[in-house]
């Protein structure tokens, strides 16, 4: 795994990847899997910002197999109708990287469907897009699922009381609990794989640091984070390099299920994809489990524990 970069990605011809995110590190995951020959879906709810990072890919990449779905994670609507759309196109999926998310709006927000906008689309929009999609991974090459956490979720704690942050609503402590939950979920989904045979990799990743505008686009340029990636530029890597552990996650044949990777250097702000150090509050497997039966109740979502009749569905998804 030493100096593991976007040369190292073995190639990825026929193989399919749905990635979400059209800008930043979901845009240099999807133009690095192009590269390496996967058919790359970009998943996005802004058409506008979709479209321009698939000619941007296009022009990048020749004879790139690139499109875009749109799909809004806010949306539990608009994840159905992006799951019932890609069963239509698609007979299966390789790989899914969980990678869209917002940070620290300053007021509380909700999505469509009342949850905080955080929790909601960091972790619960993607908790129900993997549920609606695990049909089509189960049919996949040595399906991988890559869920991006952050190292915001050192500081994270998942608080069963008040879930959607209506009590007290701080922005970096919901981002925190949003990104924690992601993590929690990627070992909970490995552990319903091993124990259904669902045959499914989950695995979890984090880019450090990066120069992304996801700071600046949240919380504002003269907010603390705009103003750290201003005046500690020298902390922050370059987004293509912020995508390497999740592009290590998803294609390196040294990645193995369960497992957490993020950059090796100055405490995992940067560097080369390694293993990456797990929260003591992650590894609480009771409070994993409790989350996951939990976030079924809030989504409506249904992971069942026997695919065999999954035909039976008939491309309905798995949102009820």
């Amino acid at each position: 795994m030493t100096h593991w970069t976007a040369s190292d990605i073995p190639s990825q011809h026929g193989r399919t990847a749905v990635v979400t995110g059209t800008g930043g590190l979901g845009f240099q995951t999807a133009i690095a899997l192009a590269k390496a020959g996967a058919n790359v879906i970009v998943a996005g709810r802004n058409q506008l910002k979709g479209m321009a990072a698939l000619n941007q890919i296009s022009k990048t990449v020749a004879n790139a197999n690139v499109a875009y779905m749109t799909l809004d994670l806010a949306s539990l609507a608009s994840i159905e109708a992006f799951v019932q759309q890609i069963q239509a196109s698609h007979s299966s999926i390789d790989i899914l990287i969980n990678n869209a998310a917002v940070m620290t709006p300053p007021k509380w927000q909700a999505t469509t469907d009342g949850f905080e906008l955080q929790f909601g689309t960091n972790y619960l929009g993607h908790f129900a897009l993997t549920a609606g999609l695990l049909p089509l991974l189960r049919r996949g090459n040595q399906p991988r699922v890559v869920t991006v956490s952050s190292i915001a979720a050192r500081s994270g704690a998942i608080n069963f009381g008040d879930l959607q942050s209506q009590k007290d609503y701080k922005p970096m402590s919901a981002y925190s609990q949003s990104k924690l939950a992601c993590l929690m979920f990627a070992r909970e989904l490995q552990r319903q794989s091993d124990a259904a045979n669902w045959g499914i990799q989950s695995i979890a990743s984090h880019p450090g640091i990066s120069r992304t505008d996801l700071l600046i686009n949240s919380a504002g340029p003269w907010s603390a984070q705009g103003m750290a990636r201003r005046f500690l530029w020298f902390l922050f890597q370059p987004a293509p390099q912020g995508a390497l552990p999740t592009l290590f996650a998803a294609t390196s044949a040294q990645a193995n299920g369960g497992a957490y990777y993020g950059p090796d250097k100055l405490s995992e702000l940067r560097g080369n994809p390694a293993s990456a150090k797990f929260p003591p509050q992650s590894l609480d497997e009771s409070a994993c489990a409790r989350l996951w039966v939990e976030s079924e109740i809030l989504t409506g979502v249904v992971y069942p524990s026997d695919l065999a009749a999954e035909s039976t569905h008939a491309g309905v998804p798995l949102l009820q």
